[in-house]
């Protein structure tokens, strides 16, 4: 799962007894060598289905980590770009890895939760930050995204088919939310990180309740289960006019 270049088990051990914020400043130089970086195949698809939407004009990468999801943004958007994210660490390592050319990328330090921005953006992407924010936290982190976009624009993520019960998948991703929830309860500062909490059906709930209206996008690279459900879709949520 991890390459020579990436944390030793020492390492990830420090970060995970630390804050979130403090945790990723200390992971950022050698995230991009771990496993919890959004794979290239989930960005590129992303890109595709969002080239069919778009284009758009201004765009924010929601907790945008070392920069990961600016390439999708780069090839969508035609005039500004914006990363903001709550670590320090993972914004300098997200600024010396953007490429020349392309609209201008702005890096902003900030809370998903309290969004220091008003409704100027047509496009909201964010890969793999949900499971930082407990299911409460939900009503209010997509007000905020409703509020930074403009009448029409979209929000979009992906979204992976949780694993059948039962399967290998499954159990590791029990053991590793179990494990989080014993952390928290016996640690200080908490670490929020679970991969069992955001579920599609109470996220297009309270997406529907920010504002948003919902559609399901499936990106075909992924395939389907074998109930043929898609493996993975693209949630795009439209800012009513």
């Amino acid at each position: 799962m991890f390459t020579p270049q990436g944390p030793t088990f020492r390492e990830l051990a420090v970060q995970a007894l630390s804050s979130v914020e403090h945790g990723y400043d200390l992971l950022a130089p050698k995230f991009d060598h771990t496993p919890f970086r959004t794979p290239d195949p989930v960005l590129r698809s992303v890109a595709r289905e969002l080239e069919r939407i778009g284009p758009f004009d201004s765009g924010l990468d929601l907790c945008c980590g070392t920069g990961a999801g600016i390439d999708v943004l780069r090839s969508v958007c035609r005039e500004r770009i914006t990363g903001v994210d709550i670590s320090a660490g993972m914004l300098a390592v997200a600024r010396e890895r953007t490429r020349a050319g392309g609209p201008p990328v702005t890096w902003v330090r900030g809370d998903a939760r309290a969004l220091p921005f008003g409704p100027a953006f047509d496009l909201v992407v964010s890969f793999g930050a949900f499971g930082h924010f407990l299911p409460r936290e939900l009503p209010g982190l997509f007000a905020q995204v409703h509020s930074v976009l403009r009448p029409g624009g979209r929000f979009a993520f992906p979204v992976v088919a949780p694993a059948r019960p039962g399967s290998p998948g499954y159990w590791a991703l029990l053991a590793f939310d179990t494990a989080m929830r014993v952390r928290n309860a016996v640690w200080r500062p908490p670490f929020v990180m679970y991969y069992r909490a955001f579920r599609l059906s109470d996220v297009r709930r309270e997406l529907i309740r920010a504002g948003f209206i919902v559609d399901l996008h499936t990106l075909p690279e992924f395939g389907r289960r074998d109930d043929g459900s898609p493996r993975c879709r693209m949630v795009v949520a439209t800012r009513q006019g």
